[in-house]
Order: C-alpha cells, then structure tokens, then sequence
C-alpha cells in the first residue's frame, strides 16, 4: 500500500473526527469504497485537456465537474470527471493571463486576469462560460491584481499588489458582478518590494463568512496578513518561509476553518534549493511554525483535503507532496508537475499546471 493510499483510507475509515460539508447540489454522492484507497494506482491521473495553455486557475466544484483557467485568456469545464473539456473561454480574452478562477457551482464562475492596468479583469458567467460579463477593468496603472476568493455566493474579494505603500483590496456584495475598491487605512503597510504571488489562485484565500489571508514574499520577511472583516482591516504576522529575494516568499495558502492554516512557497527558480518552505498555523494566522520536515522543493499550491483535520495537498512544479499530521510533516508521492490544486467536499481533488496538464486523485 502506498503512503497516499494508506492516509486516504484512513480518511474514509474515520467518519468520526469528519466535520459535515455543506450541500453541493452538483457533487457526486456514491460513497469512496475503503477497498478502493488500497490500491497502488491512488495518485494524481492526468486527463486529456485538449490544451497547451498553462492552468494556474482552478475551482473543484465535485468529482466530475472542476474549470481551470490559464494562458491566452483560456478557461476550460468539465461535466464526467475529465474525460471531456469544454473550451469556454470568454470572447476576445486571447491576449489575457487568467490566474484565478473561482466557481459557485456548473453554471457559475468569476475568473481573473491578472497584469498592470487594464490588464487586470474580473469576468463572471452564469450560463456556464456560453457567454461572460466583464464586471471590472482595472483602470489605476500601478494596480496589479493577483487573486481572488469568495466568502460565500455573494461576498468576495480581490487583491492586488501594493499601491502608494499599501496592498490594495476590491470588495463583491453581489456575485461578482461588481466591484468597489475598499478603503486602505485598514491595510498595514508593504515592505519595500513585497508583493503577492499570482502563481496558483492561493496567495488570497478565505474560510467561513468573513475571514482571509494574504501570502506575500519578495521581500525582507515573508508574511501572512489577515483579515476578519472581509478586508476592511488586516493584521500581520511573519512566516518562518525564505525570502529576501523577489523570487521567495510565501506562494499559497490554505485554510481547513479559521483556526488552522497551511503555507507553501519557497524559491520558484528551478535551479534554487527551497529548504524550510512550508508552515503551518492553528491560531488563523497569528503565528506560523516552520514544517518539521518541509516539502523537498518550491510548492505553489496547497489544498485541504476535505472532512479531515490532517490530510492535505501540496503542488509544485518538481511534484506533489501529502500530510499526514496536519503541516507537520510532509512526503512525496507524484513527480509531475502542477501549480496549483484544490479539492471540492465530495473528496473531488484536482490539479493544474503547464502545457494542459490537469488531474484528478484517484483511487
């Protein structure tokens, strides 16, 4: 039995330490066989996405239905589990860079284009990418938006980088469908060359109603904001992740509930060792311990995996990593490559990254 095989079994053996998900209308409903979690093929399974694009957007919505969105304005669905993808790439979108995509269900998504000025955008479709409303232009030229995350069906935000000393936050009270810049004076500020990372989806991230994160890095410190107020106001706290240097830092985090948190990062250059890149957290950001024995390399993607207070995901373009004890410890188990990862309450996990690549976790 392999190491992910034998953790995943005990996920589906332990019902009793599992926290109840909401409904999700669109989720898969069978029951994972414990027999099945067994097997030596548990591990990421690459499905056939017809693309080249680079995916670094990515919304689990169930087993069989997952988007991504990635280069040249591309944003792909699928309905079976993978077998199938859709193109439904918003119209005239084909010079953009879309770096986060967050999906309500099959039907719903917003998806941001990242870049300065009028580069950064926020599209929303309700029909299921058959036709898309562009809800937000950037307009201020020093603004660069990186990511996006939503507290629930109406209330979300978006971040970019700092602008006059201090990072910038868009606010949704409806959706996605439009958006208002919020007050700074909430904000601390920047460090000199400190910015966040739209390298996954996951340098902005939320749990429950009102509570988000920020990851930055390409500074001195690495650090974690924090907000429980949807980005009205943010604390602060460093991260034990290398930085002092803009290619370092935090790239991702994650959160199971507003208490216990993940980080990953590290160095993204390829030819950079990444020691100490990964924390963990169990007091919603307030302090970070360092991972006692990190991923071997850069991740810059991390994922929960759902009902379980010490199972989790992490992604970089060397491989793919599990925990087993919530962030304390961390071992490979695939060598693909993957920038971001995301699972849905019915046990669906995805993974996306370069040249079309995506998977789903199977057993």
């Amino acid at each position: 039995m392999t190491a992910l095989a034998a953790a995943l079994l005990s996920l589906a053996a332990g019902p009793a330490a599992a926290t109840p998900a909401p409904p999700d209308p669109t989720a898969v409903r069978e029951p994972v066989p414990a027999a099945a979690l067994t097997g030596p093929h548990a591990g990421w399974h690459l499905k056939d996405s017809g693309s080249t694009a680079r995916f670094r957007g990515l919304a689990a919505v169930s087993r069989s239905t997952a988007w991504v969105a990635g280069t040249s304005g591309t944003v792909l669905r699928t309905r079976d589990g993978g077998r199938h993808w859709t193109d439904v790439s918003p119209p005239g979108a084909a010079t953009l860079e879309f770096r986060d995509i967050e999906a309500f269900d099959a039907r719903r998504a917003v998806v941001l284009a990242i870049g300065e000025g009028e580069a950064s955008r926020v599209f929303r479709t309700d029909d299921a990418g058959a036709t898309w409303t562009e809800s937000f232009r950037n307009t201020d030229p020093h603004a660069f938006y990186d990511c996006l995350t939503f507290f629930d069906r109406r209330h979300g935000i978006a971040l970019s980088d700092p602008v006059d000393g201090r990072y910038r936050v868009l606010s949704t009270a409806d959706g996605g469908r439009s958006w208002r810049v919020l007050p700074s004076d909430g904000m601390p500020p920047a460090q000199q060359g400190e910015a966040a990372f739209a390298a996954s989806g996951q340098c902005l991230v939320s749990a429950g109603s009102h509570d988000a994160w920020i990851a930055t890095g390409g500074a001195a410190t690495a650090r974690v904001l924090h907000s429980a107020d949807r980005g009205r106001t943010w604390s602060v706290a460093d991260a034990p992740i290398p930085a002092g240097d803009p290619a370092r830092g935090v790239f991702a985090l994650a959160f199971r509930d507003r208490a216990h948190g993940l980080a990953v990062g590290g160095d993204f250059r390829a030819d950079q060792p990444s020691p100490h890149a990964a924390a963990v957290s169990a007091d919603a950001g307030a302090t970070w311990s360092a991972a006692a024995r990190p991923p071997q390399a850069y991740r810059s993607g991390v994922a929960w995996l759902p009902h379980s207070r010490r199972l989790a995901l992490a992604v970089g373009p060397s491989g793919s990593d599990l925990t087993a004890d919530g962030g304390r410890t961390w071992h490979p188990f695939d060598t693909g490559s993957y920038d971001t990862v995301d699972c849905a309450p019915d046990l669906g996990c995805w993974a996306a990254g370069e040249r079309g690549r995506i998977a789903r976790l199977e057993w």
